[in-house]
């Protein structure tokens, strides 16, 4: 059909593989497994950039409740996207390069506040977003040595790892989940395997590589602790309701 071969062409294949599988019926063409791999492995990497803040977000608005989430982990989190962003930038990257990044990191500084209102702490979540606004200043400011941006950005995914552990621990420590969504937990889990497919394809079995893993097994974690507490959550939801009432 047209619009399936147009949508495969855009996002997933060049035409010479498109031939490949579905002509030539060659479904086991190397060089083209490797390229849709790559390309569905950065489909994924976006979704979870882009759509796994939007996915808690949504969910904390639409529960009116921040319950089961760590503040100190979305920091992490959101710390790890800044030295990404903030690298960038000082680099001269295309903005067509990171400019998912962005966009990321002002849904999780959108976060980080509902966390705090949700909590009855709207001004320090006011006072937080203010001081955010500032790091972010000065990391994208001349003030900042770059070597400085550089050694936040190596470190990136130690902030992911540290972050995911210590969300894995606050479930594990209160007996739920809360309002942590499933399907952002999801989306990470999946980035997490596309950025060790592109570790891999890049550097081999190195160190990032391994640190993506290591990120991957807590986004792994977390998931399965979802499904685990699932029905403790709906209870727990329940009560939080009721003490509303």
């Amino acid at each position: 059909m047209p619009q399936v071969k147009e949508f495969l062409l855009t996002f997933f294949m060049p035409e010479k593989c498109y031939d490949q599988f579905f002509l030539h019926f060659n479904v086991i063409h190397v060089p083209c497994l490797k390229i849709v791999m790559s390309k569905t492995m950065g489909i994924l990497i976006l979704m979870a950039t882009v759509f796994a803040p939007l996915a808690q977000i949504g969910k904390i608005v639409w529960c009116g409740s921040s319950d089961g989430l760590c503040l100190e982990s979305v920091f992490l989190e959101l710390l790890a996207i800044s030295s990404f962003g903030g690298f960038c930038y000082k680099q001269n990257f295309p903005i067509g390069a990171w400019g998912e990044s962005m966009f990321g990191l002002i849904q999780i500084a959108i976060l980080a506040f509902l966390i705090q209102y949700y909590r009855g702490k709207t001004i320090k979540g006011i006072c937080l977003l203010a001081l955010y606004c500032v790091f972010m200043f000065l990391l994208a400011s001349p003030l900042t040595p770059v070597s400085v941006v550089r050694t936040l950005h190596d470190w990136n995914v130690l902030f992911v790892i540290a972050g995911r552990f210590i969300q894995a621990s606050n479930n594990y420590r209160c007996g739920h989940t809360g309002q942590l969504s499933g399907l952002s937990v999801l989306l990470l889990f999946l980035g997490s395997l596309g950025r060790i497919f592109s570790s891999l394809q890049e550097t081999g079995l190195s160190l990032p590589a391994q640190l993506h893993g290591v990120a991957c097994c807590g986004s792994g974690v977390i998931l399965i602790q979802i499904l685990l507490y699932w029905n403790k959550c709906k209870t727990h939801t329940e009560k939080e309701k009721q003490k509303a009432q």
